[in-house]
């Protein structure tokens, strides 16, 4: 049987970098929450309107 090797662990985030990242990931996740929210108002401002476009 052969031994098991572990690969290099590769790179390790210190503690403020996981904790940057994660503030980061919440920015990015609440900016697109705005933009659906901004996009779904306009929509419903448009009304029906929007699907009857001259092609």
């Amino acid at each position: 049987m052969e031994p098991v090797h572990k690969p290099p662990p590769g790179i390790v985030l210190t503690e403020a970098q996981k904790k940057r990242r994660r503030e980061r990931s919440i920015a990015i996740a609440v900016a697109l929450g705005v933009l659906v929210v901004l996009f779904f108002a306009v929509t419903l401002v448009k009304g029906p309107a929007v699907l009857h476009r001259p092609m």
